[in-house]
């Protein structure tokens, strides 16, 4: 079970990140761009950033790649939004759990239409 701090510096970076992102990356070659869910290390030194990319498989690929190159900057802006004592080493994760979750749900509607009724 995580520590209510834990989980509190989790949802603060989560919030932050994404108004960075908003701000900072353009969407227009990049798509959209929201985060998802932040793992977050015991030591608070490192985070990986689960985020979700809305559009082409080409803004997809090309919305990471921003993302991982612009890193550093977006920590450093990060360090200077959130007041901690080690601002934590972000890695960043595409998040498809979304379109699984979508694909499962048309497989049951699917099986319920081939399915007779009882």
């Amino acid at each position: 079970m995580q520590s209510l701090r834990h989980q509190r510096v989790r949802e603060l970076l989560k919030r932050e990140i994404g108004e960075i992102i908003r701000r900072e990356v353009a969407s227009g070659d990049a798509g959209l761009i929201t985060v998802n869910d932040v793992g977050l290390a015991g030591d608070l030194q490192s985070a990986t950033v689960f985020v979700g990319i809305v559009g082409t498989s080409d803004q997809q690929r090309k919305g990471l790649e921003i993302l991982k190159k612009e890193r550093l900057r977006i920590q450093g802006l990060l360090g200077r939004a959130v007041v901690l004592k080690y601002t934590p080493r972000l890695r960043f994760v595409r998040d498809d759990s979304i379109e699984r979750g979508n694909r499962v749900l048309q497989i049951l509607e699917e099986l319920e239409r081939t399915l007779p009724p009882s």
